[in-house]
């Protein structure tokens, strides 16, 4: 069985020059307290570091030697709170009873400013038109209404605002609660000290409803946001809670042992039971089952495993019990990784929502100033002190810089979820912006549009020679290599004799092939036609049947011993059923699409007919891939690669926009920007259109959220704004920016066909074009 992740690889510990680290950050409540954190991890050195208001995570590169006490310290000092997140990939549902714990606070404050709001409203407007706040009573009923609000309900504004300016900060709460207290404060001013004829004469009214309205909205707009969070943020919680918490290990005697999955480690041997969760990434050693893999793939059919395969933590077998050896195990693990890419991608930012940031950052103090200066000049023009009041209260109202906050991160939070839950996987910002240009995609071949299950079909041999040798030679160098065609021959050749011997000085030739020494003999593997420095000419009977073969489209390699060729091999693979159906919908998004492999013409052009490929670039190896990228980037295009393998890397480096399809290898997925886990090619295409939208999405927050705070802070200083539609607008600005996000969870493939053309039933003949000719 070949999973459709990337295969396992164990690498030599090196002391790593940077450490990662992720912070949870508590207290922020704008995109400038964001950017406060930030700017305060930045100026220690060692650091570089990005913070996240959407998921209020700070994520930071530091050198070794910094250590995490001092990052805790300089939040700490910032007025916010931090700790640690574990080392555990798995731990992403530990903060979900703090979210809902926070939301339940919310929730009630909201329930009881909303109860007490209304009769408020109403009663002040009553009383106001009657004058019954003349009376004692009638004053003191509104203040019994009110006090609830403006004290209990609004608490957690005054609280962070003290806490921030103890550290001789301003932020969003530092507005809201100065608004709040002066509308409170003027408000019981004119009731109780200048009574009903000095507040006529000073032009005075009672404000008490416009700060338990500001509150309600302020309250609601907060409830909104964390529901939000809470929404997004459960699928990436509920991808953690499908990993298993504990293990049953062998020891060296065979005796069982149930343990945490913490004390797994690398090497070590473990069972799996039906119905049970596999515990890590590893190598079957004993027993069969079928792996349900559709927390990782998405695909409903399982796979079936045996001794030799691959298998991934997270998955779950279905049938017989299995003996594994781990292989990864912690953040290491696919499902490990997985998250890490969410998270990472979360974290990034765009260069406009950097500079957001720094306006935020500036943004409070301006507002304060902007407030001053508002009420200063209504009062010097000769306004009533009620107007002027009011319209420097609406400018601290309105003026809260949370949908520049929310604008970038809210979007990437649900695109990347949205993502996961399709099998793609962001690595950052760099792939939105590259998917807006694109305009030519190249497409591998072996494992890309193909499946990738080769299957060993003929052998053709040299006189004297026997086939269960030249296959013992073959399989035991083929059986280093990752690529399918080297799995396809190891696999025939471990099925028909059993054991392999070792293959000494294995050497990996990307896209010709690959050679060994075995049994004392040095063996090739490889294309028939490529020189890697040994060989000549095929005898003439082996070059016939290598044309037969390359003429009905079969992969054709050839093996040679101490320099001579003793045989020749024929491979199939099958076209992936997705393939077609992905070409179409690379079309109907404008893309135009190129084959791209390192196999013969023939095979090409025959793959290419059955997907519906007009263009191919043959025979090519990782260089002429790149060089051909390079030139059609040189000629304006912008360039998507989809790859698998090794010899893909370079091109899926070189690309514009680099995607690995997950049945590929590390270094293949550690080149690319987007990561597709599906055995499903459409999904690609899928990718391409979420990338668009959420890019779309962004830059419509981020267009929101200037045009609101431009507009709305001249019309609230003009008083064209009261306090009470100010607290409205600015909530309702920070929901519009949330709830447009939020729409990416609705994820519609592009259609297979574009409106009005129609594909010919019959597979048009592709031109085949060697890496020179390209173009």
């Amino acid at each position: 069985m070949r999973t459709p992740l990337q295969t396992p690889t164990e690498q030599a510990p090196s002391a790593p020059e940077t450490v990662e680290l992720s912070l949870a950050v508590g207290g922020m409540t704008c995109g400038a307290c964001a950017a406060r954190v930030e700017r305060a991890l930045n100026d220690l050195d060692g650091v570089e570091a990005r913070v996240n208001y959407a998921t209020e995570r700070a994520t930071a590169v530091v050198a070794p030697d910094v250590p995490v006490d001092r990052l805790i310290d300089e939040v700490s000092g910032a007025g916010y709170t931090a700790e640690l997140v574990g080392e555990d990939p798995y731990a992403a549902d530990t903060g979900s009873e703090e979210i809902d714990r926070h939301l339940r606070s919310i929730r009630r404050r909201l329930l009881l400013a909303a109860a007490l709001f209304m009769p408020l409203c109403e009663f002040s407007v009553g009383f106001s038109s009657r004058g019954a706040h003349d009376t004692a009573a009638g004053n003191w009923f509104m203040v019994a209404l009110a006090a609830p609000v403006v004290t209990w309900a609004a608490w957690p504004f005054y609280e962070k605002a003290v806490r921030n300016a103890r550290h001789r900060m301003t932020t969003m709460d530092t507005l809201v609660s100065l608004g709040i207290l002066a509308a409170t404060g003027w408000s019981l001013y004119s009731m109780f000290v200048l009574g009903s004829a000095g507040a006529r004469r000073a032009g005075a009214g009672v404000y008490l409803d416009v700060p338990c309205g500001v509150i309600m909205f302020l309250l609601a707009g907060r409830y909104f946001e964390g529901w939000s969070r809470k929404r997004s943020g459960s699928a990436l919680r509920g991808l953690a809670a499908f990993a298993a918490r504990e293990v049953v290990v062998l020891d060296a005697d065979g005796g069982e042992h149930r343990r945490a999955i913490s004390d797994l480690g690398v090497g070590q041997r473990f069972v799996v039971r039906p119905g049970e969760t596999v515990a890590t990434d590893g190598e079957v050693l004993t027993g069969e089952s079928s792996i349900d893999q559709s927390l990782m793939t998405g695909e409903s059919a399982p796979v079936e495993a045996a001794p030799g395969d691959s298998v991934l933590g997270g998955t779950v077998s279905l049938t017989g019990r299995m003996v594994v050896r781990a292989t990864r195990v912690g953040r290491d693990t696919q499902l490990g990784q997985m998250m890490r890419l969410v998270e990472h991608a979360q974290s990034e930012k765009a260069a406009v929502q950097r500079l957001a940031d720094r306006l935020s950052a500036v943004f409070v103090p301006t507002v304060l100033v902007i407030a001053a200066v508002t009420l200063a000049a209504w009062l010097l023009t000769g306004n009533a002190t009620t107007a002027a009041f009011s319209a420097a209260i609406s400018v601290l109202i309105i003026a809260c810089p949370c949908a520049l906050g929310l604008a970038t991160p809210t979007a990437l939070m649900v695109a990347t979820l949205t993502g996961a839950r399709e099998g793609i996987f962001f690595k950052g910002y760099r792939a939105l912006e590259a998917s807006r240009d694109i305009d030519t995609v190249l497409l591998d071949k072996t494992g890309t549009l193909t499946d990738g299950h080769m299957t060993l079909t003929d052998i053709e041999l040299l006189d004297g020679l026997e086939e269960d040798d030249v296959l013992r030679w073959a399989g035991a160098v083929e059986r280093a290599s990752e690529h399918p065609v080297a799995r396809a021959i190891a696999a025939m050749a471990e099925h028909r004799l059993g054991d392999l011997p070792e293959a000494e000085s294995f050497t990996a030739l990307p896209g010709i092939g690959a050679r060994g020494t075995v049994e004392g003999h040095e063996l090739y593997i490889g294309r028939a036609h490529a020189d890697p420095g040994q060989g000549g000419a095929l005898p003439p009977h082996l070059a016939d049947r290598c044309a037969e073969w390359e003429g009905i489209g079969r992969t054709v390699v050839v093996v040679r011993r101490d320099g001579d060729t003793v045989a020749a091999l024929a491979l199939a693979d099958q076209v992936r059923p997705s393939s077609a159906p992905a070409v179409r919908q690379f079309r109907t998004l404008g893309l135009r699409c190129i084959l791209l492999t390192g196999d013969n013409e023939t095979t090409a052009r025959t793959v290419a007919a059955a997907v519906g490929i007009d263009e191919v670039v043959a025979g090519a190896l990782p260089s002429d891939k790149v060089a051909l990228i390079r030139r059609l980037q040189d000629e304006g295009r912008s360039v998507a690669m989809v790859g698998d393998g090794v010899n893909d890397a370079p091109a899926l480096a070189t690309a514009d926009l680099g995607l690995a399809v997950g049945t590929g290898t590390d270094i293949a997925i550690n080149a690319a920007d987007l990561i597709i886990v599906r055995d499903d090619l459409c999904v690609a295409a899928t990718a391409v259109t979420l990338a668009r939208r959420t890019l779309r999405t962004i830059r419509g927050n981020l267009a929101w959220a200037f045009i609101y705070n431009l507009a709305a802070i001249p019309l609230a200083a003009f008083g064209l704004l009261n306090p009470l539609i100010a607290a409205a607008a600015m909530g309702l600005s920070s929901t519009f920016v949330v709830g447009n996000s939020s729409r990416l969870l609705r994820l519609v493939p592009p259609p297979t066909e574009a409106p009005g053309r129609r594909r010919s039933r019959r597979a048009r003949r592709s031109p085949v074009l060697t890496p020179e000719k390209a173009r």
